[in-house]
């Protein structure tokens, strides 16, 4: 991380609600640490998708993750509702890094935290590509 400190509620610039499902809790009760990513990947790409115009399905440029990590704080559990905050780290030409936050609903410090890095690639062959115009907006209003 590159805060000396867990970022708290008010470091975030947007939120995505997400519900848990009985799935996610594991033999423990609570919610799997593998499924955190998924809740990651299912905030940003939701943000991408709706302000920043990405098209998961017939778009030029596609993001893949490259690298990810997440600490765990406290644990959740299915039926909590949770809410991710995203904001940006970096942008660079081609990628960006985000930190996601997930709260339970109303706390200020987050359950877990976690970064994780898109490289945009071109669709047709796999090769680095600048982040698209539209999402390259859509990710300076989190930064």
């Amino acid at each position: 991380m590159s805060d000396e400190r867990d970022p708290i509620r008010r470091d975030f610039k947007a939120f995505e609600s997400i519900s848990t499902r009985w799935m996610d809790n594991d033999v423990y009760g609570h919610v799997n640490n593998v499924t955190y990513y998924s809740y990651f990947d299912t905030a940003v790409n939701a943000f991408l998708i709706r302000q920043g115009g990405l098209d998961i399905h017939n778009g030029d440029a596609a993001g893949f993750v490259v690298s990810s990590n997440c600490t765990y704080r406290r644990p959740i559990a299915f039926p909590e509702p949770i809410e991710a905050g995203i904001k940006v780290d970096r942008i660079g030409n081609s990628s960006v890094q985000y930190g996601v936050g997930i709260f339970r609903a109303g706390e200020d410090e987050p359950a877990a935290y976690g970064q994780f890095v898109h490289v945009f690639v071109s669709r047709s062959d796999n090769s680095s590509t600048p982040v698209p115009a539209s999402i390259r907006r859509a990710l300076e209003q989190l930064r």
